[in-house]
Formats: structure tokens, C-alpha cells, sequence
């Protein structure tokens, strides 16, 4: 039996880096602790599957020590002012999957002759938010109106996704990598990402997140689109201090477009219980209670020491929600809303046309049967 030259190292390296305790994984693999210890070492069988295991491609193993993985995007996620922690492989995988479908879209979008999305790159820190949301809202047609009307934050949020992909972004909206429900994606991690080209603009969402935070991720992976910026965020609606200065800028742009100010203080009913202000405002631009808060604390309705008790009390109830699993819903189960319709529509036109080959269409869709792809064909009205 011939046993593969794998580092000790490596293999702890690997296991930590995917976040799995040794004794969980020892189940699988009962040799694991001599594994690592270098008493023994795996079969290539064996590093293949334990690779698969963590998440790491298995040619990694086989490396003479660690390699320094760092985010091919700007990472702007901060807590009070410190670095965030390493990335996990299921965040790094995300990106990376998002950046294979972005650079096919930008070669279909060359060969089809189609125009850049001008608003791209279009405005810098140095414009006002309250301009740049305003332009924001015209470009995507973003009606408040419209979004009261909407019976669910789901259709709300359903509508801005619809909204931004008319306008030339693909928006990817998903909890777990590619489809495999195995591999979830944390929302204490992250919230989203955008991918700035001009051609391409890409924001992803994270879906594990609740209806009303995935809006604000939207609105505020869009203003990095506006700047032109890529980066990676895990910014909530809460005013940033520590943060970077792009960062605080999208928050409050994002924050502007979604409960306009002027729009926000006709809505204000003196005496009116702030518990009760919140649920009612929230209800009414169909966003989170956080966002109704962090704007009242702007508005000047609100002082800093009880926006500061509010805002961990109403922190923590999202929270449960997230953690009981109200936030999921099949629209976002779907592989259509998990690649954006915009990119499926032309990955399937394009496969079928001959231009791209079923294997990679399969791949980028993250499906495995004919009969799944030739559902979204003709759900994005490309097949009859």
C-alpha cells in the first residue's frame, strides 16, 4: 500500500483552517491523530477524501508548508477598528465562484457587443450621499411607494434584486457555496460583496442573512459600485467609527436611499412609543428595525444613550431570528436567484448556442442534471 508524503503540518493546518474539531473528523478518518502526529501516514485515497472533507484543494497537502491565502478583495470587514479574523474556506470559495461567473459574463458581454453600466465607477467619496442616493434611486427606479405596497419584506427585497438586474447588475443571492447545503455561509462573517467592472458589476448577498438585513447588504454593495470599489463587507446599518472611510460612506448612502430623511421625519408621530415607531416604520420602507433606529439617531429623534440600549436589544432579536431560520424562504433556495437571472439568461443562451460548453454551464449554475438546467432555461424564457 503506498502512502502519500504529506506534512503532519499541513493536514492540522488544513483541519483548522476548515474550523472542524479533530475528534468530529476522526469519525471519518480514525487514523487522523496519527495522521497528524507522524506516525503514520494516509494513502493518496485517503488525502483525496480527507482534502474533500476540509475544503481544500488537495494539492495544497502536498505543499512544502502552509500557503499565505489572503481575499482577492478588498476586505473592509472591521469590529472596533481591528482586522477581521481569517476568512473560511466557504467565504473564499463564494468569491471565487462569483469571480469565475463575473469574468464569463464580462467575455459574453464583449462578444455580444453589449454597453458598459455607466454608473459604474460614476461617483467618488467626496459626492454627497444624499446626491448619490438620489441618483441611485433613479437609475434603479426605486420607488418607496412601490416598496410599501409590497405585501412581505421577501417581495420588497424581491423587487430591488429585479430593480438592480435591470439595471445591469447581477446580483447573486445565496446561504450556502454554490448548492451544497452542506456548506453554509455565516452572516456573522460577512453580508456581501461587491465586484465593481463595468461591464459585469457583481454584489453578492448573503443569504443566511434576514430579508431586511439582505436589503440593506444590497443597497450598500451598490454604492461600492458607484464608487467603482470592490470589497468585501460585514457592515450592518449601525453608524460605523472605526471603520474604513468607504465603508462609512456606503453605509450612509445606503441608509439614504432606503429611508430618505425628508421622507423619514413626515413620518414621525410625536409621543409615539419608540418600540412601536419601529415596527411601524419598518413596516413602512419594508427594512429592518436597525435601519429605522440608526436613521431616527440622524433624524435627531433619538439621543445616543437610548439608541445605544435599543440597538443591542433589537441586535439580539434579529439574531434569534436568523438562528431559528425565519430569514430563509424558498425564493432564495432557488438556483436562479442563487447566480442572479441576468446571468443565467445568458449562460443558457450561450451554452445552447454552442459558444460554452454544458460542463462549464453546469459548473458556474452549480447544477448536476439536464433536467434542472433546461428548468431555468425556461424560467429565464430562453427555452420553450
Amino acid at each position: 500500500m503506498t502512502r502519500a508524503p504529506v506534512d503532519p503540518v499541513l493536514l492540522r493546518w488544513a483541519r483548522e483552517r476548515a474550523g472542524l474539531d479533530s475528534l468530529v473528523l476522526a469519525r471519518r478518518f480514525p487514523k487522523l491523530a496519527e495522521w497528524e502526529a507522524g506516525r503514520l501516514r494516509p494513502t493518496l485515497k485517503q488525502v483525496e477524501d480527507f482534502a474533500r472533507a476540509v475544503h481544500v484543494p488537495v494539492g495544497y497537502l502536498f505543499l512544502p508548508a502552509p500557503p499565505e491565502e489572503t481575499l482577492p478583495i478588498p476586505d473592509f470587514r472591521t469590529m472596533a477598528g481591528r482586522a477581521a479574523r481569517r476568512p473560511s474556506p466557504n467565504l473564499l470559495d463564494a468569491v471565487y465562484a462569483c469571480q469565475e461567473r463575473q469574468t464569463w459574463y464580462r467575455e459574453f458581454a464583449q462578444v455580444t457587443r453589449q454597453p458598459e453600466v455607466g454608473f459604474v465607477g460614476s461617483t467618488t467619496l467626496e459626492t454627497p450621499v444624499e446626491a448619490v442616493a438620489g441618483e441611485m434611486a433613479e437609475v434603479l427606479g426605486f420607488d418607496l411607494d412601490a416598496r410599501r405596497d409590497c405585501p412581505t419584506w421577501t417581495e420588497a427585497l424581491r423587487l430591488f434584486i429585479q430593480q438592480a438586474d435591470q439595471a445591469g447588475v447581477l446580483v447573486m443571492v445565496s446561504g450556502v457555496v454554490l448548492s451544497n447545503n452542506k456548506r453554509p455561509l455565516d452572516p456573522e462573517e460577512f453580508r456581501g460583496f461587491a465586484l465593481a467592472d463595468p461591464l459585469a458589476p457583481l454584489v453578492f448577498i448573503n443569504g443566511a442573512d434576514t430579508k431586511a438585513g439582505q436589503m440593506f447588504t444590497l443597497a450598500h454593495e451598490l454604492a461600492h459600485l458607484w464608487l467603482g470599489a470592490s470589497a468585501l463587507s460585514d457592515a450592518g446599518a449601525a453608524p460605523l467609527m472605526d471603520s474604513r472611510r468607504e465603508e462609512v460612506w456606503c453605509n450612509r448612502a445606503a441608509a439614504e436611499l432606503l429611508v430618505p430623511l425628508t421622507t423619514l421625519r413626515t413620518e414621525i408621530m410625536p409621543g409615539e412609543r419608540l418600540d412601536d415607531t419601529l415596527q411601524r416604520l419598518a413596516r413602512r420602507f419594508k427594512v429592518s428595525t436597525l435601519v429605522i433606529l440608526r436613521r431616527l439617531l440622524d433624524a435627531g429623534q433619538i439621543g445616543r444613550p437610548a439608541f445605544d440600549a435599543a440597538w443591542i436589544a433589537e441586535l439580539e432579536r434579529l439574531r434569534q431570528i436568523v438562528r431559528d431560520g425565519a430569514g430563509g424562504g424558498d425564493f432564495y433556495r432557488t438556483t436562479l436567484v442563487r447566480v442572479s437571472r441576468r446571468f443565467a439568461r445568458a449562460l443558457v443562451e450561450s451554452t445552447l448556442e454552442g459558444r460554452t460548453l454544458y460542463r462549464d454551464a453546469f459548473r458556474m449554475l452549480g447544477v448536476a442534471k439536464t433536467e434542472t438546467f433546461n428548468h431555468i432555461g425556461r424560467e429565464v424564457g430562453v427555452m420553450p
